[in-house]
């Protein structure tokens, strides 16, 4: 019985993670009976179906997904939040494990994933990346689309361009290829404010709700402030009028966290800037409210313009 591994086989395992399919052992040139051997002495563990990790001990995270990816079989991909998980773009794993197969493929259920069958997979499978996956595009808008709301729609896809993984641009490209995805024409839209350089739900609600649902004039968002020859960044800097507005999605700061934000603000009031903050409650329950205390502290640094009442609780005075 064999103790070293084929060529063939040693070099796939080691591109997989060490993880050998039954087939792939075959065609490397071990026999049947050979892998059962290493099976039965301990040497491999069955991790699926058909499907060995060549070592013993706790398989690593990597290994048992390409377990899945060679017992989903050709041209199984890892897609949607695994391939999220891959790109960074999720900062956890996946409970479940998903994977997408070509769809005149059939195959019976795998434990601890879910399946998905695309016809366009050649083309939305990643060229080079291992373990293999969907482009990061394909993978956003595999996530928008199973969003049961358009904020985590478009939480996954602001998610993605600000971490650097992909444009607004590249992302509108993909969309035109997405005829039947949901949150369609909401994300188009949404796609040249995330390009603009809104990086949340928040910011986008902040920036349609209360500044242009109010005739409010446009801020600069995310701009870049140097002050004691460090950069910060500004949510939204109305600069002309000395005015920033800064959002909070989270129910509280970290100590550490609410001392920097009192200290950037301090600093800024004492250049002549007012910063107001507010908080998802304030932008989506009461953007009338919010929208005339901007609109109030606007006219003090200057704006010539008048606010516009939205509906009947927008404040008279």
């Amino acid at each position: 019985m064999p103790l070293e591994l084929p060529p063939a086989c040693r070099d796939a395992a080691a591109l997989q993670g060490g993880v050998l399919s039954r087939e792939q052992a075959i065609l490397g040139g071990l026999s049947g009976e050979a892998i059962d051997w290493c099976v039965d002495s301990g040497r491999w563990q069955r991790l699926e179906r058909g499907v060995y990790a060549i070592f013993t001990g706790e398989p690593p995270r990597e290994t048992a997904l390409w377990a899945m990816v060679q017992r989903a079989g050709p041209g199984a991909v890892l897609s949607h939040q695994t391939a999220a998980e891959l790109f960074k773009l999720a900062d956890d794993p996946s409970a479940l494990v998903h994977l997408t197969i070509p769809a005149h493929r059939r195959i019976g259920g795998i434990r601890g994933a879910v399946v998905h069958r695309s016809r366009r997979l050649e083309l939305t499978r990643h060229p080079v990346l291992l373990p293999p996956r969907t482009r990061i595009e394909a993978t956003v808008l595999d996530l928008v689309h199973q969003a049961g709301t358009f904020e985590r729609a478009f939480d996954w896809a602001c998610r993605a361009c600000q971490r650097q993984l992909t444009t607004a641009d590249h992302l509108r490209r993909a969309l035109d290829t997405r005829r039947n995805l949901r949150w369609r024409p909401e994300l188009r839209e949404a796609l040249t404010d995330i390009g603009d350089g809104v990086q949340s739900p928040l910011e986008f609600r902040y920036l349609n709700d209360v500044e242009r649902a109010h005739g409010l004039p446009t801020a600069a968002h995310q701009a870049t402030v140097t002050r004691d020859r460090r950069r910060h960044h500004r949510d939204n800097l109305y600069e002309a009028y000395r005015v920033c507005v800064e959002l909070d999605g989270r129910i509280a700061h970290p100590d550490d966290k609410r001392w920097h934000d009192r200290r950037r603000d301090n600093a800024a009031a004492a250049q002549g800037v007012v910063t107001l903050r507010f908080t998802w409650a304030d932008v989506t329950r009461q953007p009338c409210h919010t929208a005339w205390l901007v609109a109030r502290a606007l006219e003090q640094g200057g704006w010539p313009g008048t606010p516009r009442p939205c509906g009947p609780d927008f404040p008279i005075s």
